[in-house]
């Protein structure tokens, strides 16, 4: 029982359990030791399969997962570039729409400054002519006043017609007065625009009513000031008489036509025998 019970609890060595030769050799006597070679072949075999099994299902879980992340990657790709395209193509539309305003914006300030050129440039040479009239009508009445009693006739109708020069010439100072306000107004930041249009409209009716603006044409020359006078200083500016253009072209036009006005008023007054030569 003792030797029993020691083979039994020899686990490094239990019995018959370790391939080992057939102490009897390989004769007709020889026992079945060979047999422990197969009984653990085929564990060991089933170890083998199981391990080609379970690497091969793992590289096909491997490839599984790899090829639905490459989809992924694929699919948020191709919508991150969709989307950045009609970002793109969003933006360089809504440039190409402000770029079409802006060269609309820049044609219209071309023509409004082609415009300003060819009025000023006109005034310009209306203004000459009418200095080059002024000046003959100076010339004229040194020559008159040069020949007696004519130039005594000429005179007496000039002296007639102070009363009109003065009231023509006060009126302009008042439109100049006006003006000044009115483009101070439209190039103010604060001040409202309706309260500039009512400015406006008070200067159109005071010349539709005033007699002497009406023979001068006052009006259609002030709507063209109000329709092109665009024309603002710098914003620290503190001058009011430093903004507007267009309309000290037209306030100095206006005053050599009231000086040409009067001239030809005292040559009709002449020509009308409503002047005699003075007699002694």
């Amino acid at each position: 029982m003792g030797q029993m019970a020691a083979s039994m609890n020899n686990l490094n060595d239990p019995p018959r359990w370790n391939i080992q030769p057939d102490p009897r050799g390989r004769g007709a006597g020889a026992g079945d030791g060979n047999q422990w070679n197969y009984a653990l072949l085929v564990p060991m075999l089933g170890l083998a399969a199981f391990r080609w099994i379970w690497t091969r299902e793992s590289q096909r879980e491997i490839q599984n997962v790899k090829a639905q992340y490459d989809k992924d990657v694929f699919t948020i790709k191709s919508e991150m570039e969709a989307r950045y395209r009609e970002t793109l193509t969003e933006r360089r539309r809504a440039a190409a729409v402000l770029e079409l305003e802006l060269e609309k914006e820049r044609q219209r300030v071309r023509g409004y400054k082609q415009a300003l050129i060819s009025q000023s440039q006109q005034l310009m040479e209306e203004r000459k002519q009418l200095q080059q009239e002024r000046e003959a009508l100076e010339e004229e009445k040194q020559r008159l006043v040069k020949s007696g009693a004519a130039g005594a006739v000429l005179h007496h109708a000039l002296e007639r017609e102070n009363n009109w020069y003065q009231r023509a010439t006060a009126t302009l100072k008042e439109l100049e007065s006006l003006l000044v306000e009115r483009q101070n107004a439209y190039c103010s930041l604060i001040q409202p625009r309706d309260q500039r249009l009512e400015m406006e409209k008070n200067m159109l009716l005071k010349v539709v009513k005033d007699p002497i603006a009406t023979e001068l044409n006052l009006e259609s020359d002030l709507k063209d000031i109000f329709k092109r006078d665009k024309h603002c200083a710098d914003l620290l500016n503190m001058d009011k008489r430093k903004n507007g253009s267009l309309m000290w072209v037209y306030l100095k036009y206006w005053q050599l036509q009231v000086t040409v006005q009067k001239h030809r008023r005292a040559e009709e007054a002449i020509l009308g025998g409503k002047v005699q030569p003075c007699t002694k």
